[in-house]
């Protein structure tokens, strides 16, 4: 077996990160071929029952693609969703997910949208979103499953391709990660429960796998959905130390045992 050079090895690195950034476009034309759009309408399923249970003020989407929104139906009325690059179609602000506009603690929900299967730095982004997250806010995360068929397909395919070309984090490395920035994992589900092919019955047949395999729980999705809560940091309140009071002499009257003597 031949082993692959230094210089190959540093080509094919390079040439990932070259594909990581015009992913993020390619990803979101993909979302509008007949796969794409089943995968999104079948995510969209997997998210608001728990979408439209979550209230507050501001919601954020992170995501590959501006024009296909999950938090479209949210209750949560101020929505903000950033466009990774300027499109005079789109009256959209334009930021950098890895470096967001926001304040600290100023977001009430956060949806990454395969964000961090199509970054330079998945750490980063999610240092970011957890910044921006409010104390108690929540944070949902819907990633690419290795471990299903869809997962297979990357192995197995030569060229590849979006979303095969993204990096398809495992949701226990991503719960690991949530742990380590202080958030608590809440719940896990899984989607996608469909082949990752082109062909136009297994797309038909897509909603009725979902429906069965949701009944198992199969672990086994194209696609995962991690809810988490950032923790909220208990304050001790200092008290001030008192001295303590000194007991009181008790007093007895001094005439108490005096003959009082009347006089006439």
């Amino acid at each position: 077996m031949k082993l692959p050079s230094r210089h190959q090895t540093r080509r094919r690195l390079l040439q990932e990160q070259v594909d990581f950034t015009d992913g993020q476009s390619v990803l979101s034309q993909w979302f509008e071929s007949p796969v794409g759009n089943t995968v999104l309408q079948a995510e969209k399923q997997l998210i608001m029952p728990y979408l439209n249970r979550m209230f507050g003020y501001h919601i954020l989407q992170l995501g590959c693609s501006s024009r296909h929104s999950l938090i479209a139906d949210s209750p949560v009325g101020h929505k903000v969703i950033f466009a990774p690059e300027f499109d005079g179609s789109e009256k959209l602000p334009v930021a950098d997910n890895e470096q967001l506009p926001l304040a600290n603690d100023s977001i009430d929900v956060v949806v990454v949208h395969h964000a961090l299967d199509f970054t330079r730095d998945s750490h980063t982004l999610l240092r970011e979103a957890t910044r921006v997250l409010r104390p108690g806010g929540q944070l949902l995360i819907i990633g690419f499953n290795p471990l299903s068929l869809w997962g297979l397909k990357k192995v197995l395919k030569i060229k590849a391709e979006v979303p095969w070309s993204g990096r398809f984090i495992s949701h226990h490395r991503v719960s690991d990660w949530l742990k380590l920035l202080e958030l608590h994992v809440e719940k896990v589900e899984y989607g996608l429960h469909f082949l990752p092919s082109r062909w136009r019955k297994a797309l038909a047949a897509s909603a009725e796998a979902a429906e069965i395999n949701g009944r198992f729980k199969s672990p086994f999705g194209g696609a995962y959905l991690v809810i988490s809560t950032k923790q909220v940091i208990p304050i001790t309140p200092v008290l001030p130390k008192w001295r303590p009071l000194r007991p009181r002499a008790t007093v007895l009257p001094a005439a108490e045992n005096v003959r009082i003597k009347k006089l006439h």
